[in-house]
């Protein structure tokens, strides 16, 4: 590692602030943000596909988990867990989200491994892949 690929704080190397809009958002808020989608998801699936008392088909629910994850994305840039938690998806090259991105990065967070390996800018493996940021609104 050179003097040149030290950073004080995430996201200095993308171009992002330290704190404040456009900042990467930090970790907390990324699971509380994927708690609260996972219980839509649950809830959805315990609705419509249930297979016990308090058991929907695991299925249905990452199914309907990976459908939320990329309508939302597309649409608004961030799913109801970023949005609640003032969160949004950005490119890290500027423009549009567009259809592919969203795509790759939801097959990828349901794979679970991508998101748990980390870069020094706290985007997991599969933002990076995806050529996304999530940053704070």
């Amino acid at each position: 590692m050179t003097a040149s690929d030290a950073s004080t704080w995430p996201g200095e190397r993308l171009g992002l602030p330290a704190e404040g809009p456009r900042s990467v958002a930090r970790f907390g808020r990324r699971v509380a943000a994927l708690f609260i989608d996972w219980g839509i998801a649950w809830l959805l699936a315990m609705a419509f596909f249930p297979v016990g008392t308090l058991q929907p088909d695991a299925w249905a629910t990452l199914a309907i988990f990976a459908i939320e994850q990329v309508l939302f994305l597309w649409a608004v840039n961030g799913s109801v867990g970023h949005l609640i938690l003032r969160m949004r998806v950005v490119p890290v090259v500027p423009g549009r989200l567009g259809w592919w991105r969203p795509v790759v990065r939801t097959l990828l967070l349901c794979l679970a491994v991508p998101a748990l390996i980390w870069d020094r800018d706290q985007r997991g493996l599969h933002d990076r892949l995806a050529g996304t940021v999530l940053v704070m609104v």
